[in-house]
């Protein structure tokens, strides 16, 4: 497992941008070789919030993907149990997942896999936690009344199967979940802390994260930027790397 903590949310955010670019471009994709997770909340796909519209006004109209490549479970699906199982399936014919990218909620669920979540779980249908729609409303004009309460998510299980996982976690309010997700033991009441037992886990948070964290593992980690740093420097194109 690896720690990496910048000093604040710009930095953070900067370094996980180019671990992702170096990422994508030593994977060198091409038609055949491709795969883009999303986590809808049910809401129509023109809707300003929901995560089709989130997706692409934040990341997919920046960059050269083909639509085609872009996999969003459909939240409005009239067979949601068999929207997710094709998922599930989607993600095995493409080879199944290089590379995850999440965050976590306060009380350290990852993707909608809410406090109690079962380790090994797959893609389905799960209801979020107060906290969660409480955690939201702010995309709603904060009117709880219409913030959903219901979502299509990957499990636990779907995420550590994948080949490596990046977990960006940042400021003070989602400290006790960092702790929670690397010095405490694996809990189902905080399913981040699964990825302690993934091969392949990396962490990025700012200085605010770390609050609730031993001194000496801040220490022992930070020790280690020289070694993190060679993952993003240089940052890579598609040039130098294929040349």
């Amino acid at each position: 497992m690896r720690l990496v903590i910048l000093e604040d949310y710009d930095l953070a955010s900067e370094w996980a941008a180019k671990y992702i670019r170096n990422r994508i471009i030593t994977f060198r994709p091409t038609a055949q070789r491709y795969f883009t997770l999303g986590l809808p909340t049910g809401l129509p796909r023109a809707h300003p919030e929901s995560y089709h519209s989130y997706m692409w006004n934040n990341f997919f109209k920046h960059v050269d993907i083909d639509p085609a490549n872009a996999h969003i479970l459909d939240g409005n699906a009239q067979d949601l149990e068999a929207e997710c199982a094709v998922f599930e399936k989607d993600i095995a014919d493409a080879g199944g997942i290089d590379l995850f990218v999440g965050g976590i909620g306060p009380d350290g669920h990852i993707a909608f896999n809410e406090p109690g979540s079962s380790l090994v779980s797959r893609t389905r249908v799960k209801t979020l936690a107060k906290d969660t729609i409480v955690a939201n409303a702010r995309f709603f004009g904060h009117d709880l009344s219409k913030v959903p309460t219901m979502a299509l998510t990957v499990g636990v299980g779907t995420v550590m199967d994948s080949r490596e996982v990046m977990i960006v976690i940042t400021g003070a309010h989602k400290a006790f979940a960092l702790y929670k997700a690397i010095e405490d033991g694996v809990n189902h009441m905080w399913t981040v802390s699964a990825f302690q037992q993934h091969p392949r886990t990396i962490f990025v948070c700012d200085e605010d994260a770390t609050l609730e964290l031993r001194v000496k593992t801040v220490k022992y980690f930070k020790g280690l930027m020289h070694v993190h740093n060679k993952l993003v420097d240089p940052v890579l194109t598609m040039k130098n790397d294929l040349s």
